[in-house]
């Protein structure tokens, strides 16, 4: 079972990588355009992922895109492809 701890971490992670393709997670759950459902799923699909120390570092890296390895790239994609 996950930790509050890692839920935390993971979503951060996930905030931070919606705002690398230029998506703000909270507007997107605001408006509707993304149901908290889904959200949380995103949330859960990032905790399970082996490559969190690998996500940290891409992230420091400024980059304006995301990493094969992110388990949400498509949907994170598909977000900002329809803002």
């Amino acid at each position: 079972m996950l930790s509050i701890d890692q839920i935390r971490r993971h979503a951060a992670l996930l905030d931070r990588m919606a705002d690398a393709v230029g998506l703000d997670l909270q507007d997107l759950a605001i408006s509707g355009r993304m149901s908290m459902d889904n959200l949380a799923s995103a949330v859960l699909r990032c905790a399970n992922c082996a490559h969190p120390d690998r996500c940290s570092e891409w992230l420091r890296a400024d980059t304006r895109s995301l990493p094969e390895f992110c388990l949400n790239k498509l949907e994170l994609q598909e977000l900002a492809e329809d803002a």
